[in-house]
């Protein structure tokens, strides 16, 4: 605040001029000129004095923002004058100015740390306005781009000519999968882009990261969670017929060498039967087994044309109806909105809506309000179709192993089910999910691109 006395002054100087300009009039008025010509020659002296004053005031509040905005800080005004209503005042801009210099430097700083971590972040960061001028690309992001330094996207061409047509046509909330093949390597890169301004102008951010250690890691995991299954259910079969395959060996073999027809026994040659029949039962549900793994292998293309989704509920309805003799399960059905349409294929998706709701209402069979609830609905531009029960869920350290072919917790099940209607879905271009929260409600949902 600029101090008591710079008001004083200013009211003195104005009253003074007040008053010489009253002084002025009167004489010239009386006709006595020499004594109007001194006060108006000291009225326009006033006048000159009070202007340069706060031409000088204004020009320091000038010097200072001046400064501000050329970011120059070395800008410093007396303490001491010989207006002393100026002192507080130049003492108040020299504060101001140490003020913004401080939080500039804290900026600056925060700039060059923020900067720094993204230098050394794993994920690529790159910013584009839609000119295609690159305004920041951190090292990660060259150095999975294959290029130094990158000023425009036109030098992706270098690169390779898709990538860079890929980067043209980026748009605000795209998501894509980029397979870039260099002379020494193949990546793997997802990219995620979101829209920002920045001083008035529209860019684009753009996220990358290589996924060629993610994917590896997780077929790594579905290989081990495969072979697991395999192994179990192989070794189940198996093994009863090696036991078996021994037994009945040592009824023809002694000492190491095939006995005569004339020392068998009638009890070994019942029981070579019995266990040849095992054997065969053993090796028929291996086949079974084998031909459930060839089914998955040899879903066909979908054949895909627009279909309604409540002609399908319907159909879904009549078929889970005529199995549910007792009514014991509350099937119900809803699509909204009612004109919503589809585009796939009608028979494999139904018999993966059947297969889910099936799996649900075997769940939910022994409750008394058990209920199952086939939807169809549009969230945000996606379509989807949902089953949903109120039974017991999935336990959390399943979840993972549902999709697994071959892996089942029923006694009956050939655990092929979920892992068909998955790849169905995949070969949709749409992905199957699942939500479970045990004891209250579990949601498998098919997403259509």
């Amino acid at each position: 605040m600029v101090s008591k006395n710079f008001y004083y002054q200013l009211i003195f100087r104005v009253v003074l001029i007040g008053l010489t300009a009253l002084g002025t009039t009167f004489f010239l008025l009386r006709e006595e000129f020499l004594s109007g010509g001194i006060l108006f020659v000291l009225f326009i002296a006033q006048l000159i004095y009070l202007v340069r004053f706060f031409n000088r005031t204004n020009q320091a509040i000038a010097y200072v923002f001046q400064s501000i905005k050329n970011e120059d800080f070395t800008l410093r005004f007396p303490k001491e004058t010989k207006i002393k209503s100026l002192n507080e005042l130049n003492n108040s801009l020299n504060l101001l100015n140490e003020m913004v210099q401080e939080m500039y430097l804290k900026n600056e700083a925060k700039e060059k740390y923020y900067q720094e971590i993204i230098k050394q972040a794993d994920i690529g960061i790159l910013t584009v306005n839609p000119a295609g001028h690159i305004f920041f690309a951190n090292p990660t992001m060259e150095r999975l781009l294959n290029h130094n330094p990158l000023n425009h996207i036109k030098q992706l061409n270098q690169v390779d000519e898709n990538l860079y047509l890929l980067f043209a046509d980026l748009k605000p909330f795209d998501r894509k999968l980029v397979e870039l093949t260099t002379e020494r390597e193949q990546r793997q890169l997802a990219l995620k882009c979101t829209g920002v301004v920045l001083n008035g102008e529209e860019l684009l951010l753009v996220v990358a990261q290589d996924i060629d250690k993610e994917l590896d890691e997780k077929e790594t995991e579905s290989w081990v969670r495969l072979i697991r299954v395999l192994t179990h259910e192989i070794m189940n079969t198996i093994t009863p017929i090696t036991s078996i395959s021994e037994t009945i060996a040592k009824y023809f073999q002694k000492d190491g060498k095939a006995i005569s027809s004339a020392d068998l026994e009638e009890s070994h040659i019942s029981n070579t039967v019995k266990g040849l029949e095992v054997i065969k039962k053993q090796g028929g549900s291996l086949m079974d087994f084998v031909q459930s793994y060839r089914s998955l292998l040899s879903v066909p293309t979908p054949d895909r044309t627009l279909v309604k989704g409540s002609d399908l509920m319907g159909k879904i309805e009549v078929l889970m109806s005529s199995g549910n003799n007792q009514k014991a399960v509350g099937f119900t059905t809803e699509c909204n909105p009612i004109d919503l349409e589809f585009y796939l294929d009608e028979k494999q998706i139904s018999q993966v809506l059947i297969n889910l709701c099936k799996n649900a209402m075997q769940s939910v069979a022994e409750m008394q309000n058990g209920k199952v609830i086939l939807s169809a609905g549009e969230v945000n531009g996606t379509k989807f179709i949902e089953v949903v029960d109120n039974g017991p869920g999935i336990p959390p350290e399943l979840m993972e192993e549902i999709f697994v072919p071959f892996f089942t917790t029923k006694n009956d099940g050939t655990g092929i089910g979920l892992s068909l209607s998955k790849r169905v879905m995949q070969l949709h271009g749409g992905s199957l999910k699942v939500h479970s929260i045990p004891n209250q409600e579990t949601a498998f949902r098919l997403l259509f691109a």
